[in-house]
C-alpha cells in the first residue's frame, strides 16, 4: 500500500517539461498594455509584445540565455543600459516591469528605423527580426536582396536570400519571427491563449 501511495505522490509531483513550457500567464498583461500605450500609442495592439515575450522567455522573469540576455524580453545588459540612459526610472534589468518596458522601448527605436517597409506586416517582421539578429544583419540581407533585384523592403524576399547572408544565424531569426506570429494567433482579444 505504501508503494502505491509513493508512486501516486511521485506521479502528481512529476510535471513533464513540455507541460511547463506551455504555461502562459496574464500576470504581466498590465505592463505590456501600459508600455505599449506609452511607447507606441493607445491604438497599438499590446499583444504583439506579449507574443514576443512568450517567444523570448515564455514570460519567465528569471530567464537567462547562454549569451547573457535576461528576463522576459531577453535583453542584453548593454541594451538595457542603453535604454536606461534615456529612461533613468528603469532601474533594474531583473525587475519584470522594467524589463518589459525596456524591451518595448527598444522595439520602438527599431520600429522608427524601419520606415520604408511595404505594409504593416513587413514593418513588424523587420522590427522583430532586428530585435533578434540586429539591424545591421537585416541591412546586409537587404543588400543581398538588392543584388538579386528583389525588393529589399519585403520580408519574403529577406527570407529568400537569408541563407546567403554572411554571419547570420538566419534560421533562428526567421523562426523567431514565425513564433511571435504563431503566439499572437493563439491569443484572443484579451491576450488569453486560446489554442
Amino acid at each position: 500500500m505504501t508503494l502505491v501511495k509513493t508512486m501516486l505522490a511521485a506521479a502528481f509531483l512529476y510535471v513533464p517539461q513540455s507541460a511547463v513550457a506551455q504555461v502562459v500567464t496574464d500576470r504581466y498583461d498590465d505592463s505590456f498594455r501600459k508600455y505599449t500605450k506609452r511607447y507606441f500609442g493607445p491604438g497599438f495592439d499590446w499583444r504583439f509584445f506579449k507574443a514576443q515575450g512568450m517567444a523570448e522567455s515564455n514570460l519567465s522573469e528569471s530567464a537567462k540565455s547562454w549569451v547573457g540576455a535576461r528576463g522576459i524580453m531577453q535583453l542584453m545588459p548593454s541594451t538595457f543600459q542603453e535604454v536606461q540612459s534615456k529612461n533613468p526610472e528603469m532601474t533594474a534589468i531583473n525587475d519584470p516591469e522594467w524589463n518589459i518596458a525596456a524591451g518595448i522601448y527598444y522595439n520602438r527605436q527599431l520600429w522608427n528605423r524601419w520606415t520604408e517597409q511595404t505594409g504593416i506586416d513587413n514593418h513588424f517582421r523587420f522590427m522583430f527580426g532586428s530585435y533578434n539578429a540586429g539591424r545591421g544583419t537585416l541591412l546586409r540581407a537587404q543588400d543581398v536582396a538588392r543584388s538579386k533585384t528583389l525588393d529589399p523592403q519585403t520580408w519574403t524576399n529577406i527570407q529568400t536570400v537569408a541563407p546567403e547572408v554572411p554571419r547570420w544565424r538566419h534560421a533562428e531569426t526567421l523562426g523567431y519571427v514565425r513564433k511571435i506570429e504563431a503566439n499572437l494567433s493563439r491569443m484572443d482579444d484579451h491576450g488569453r491563449v486560446i489554442k
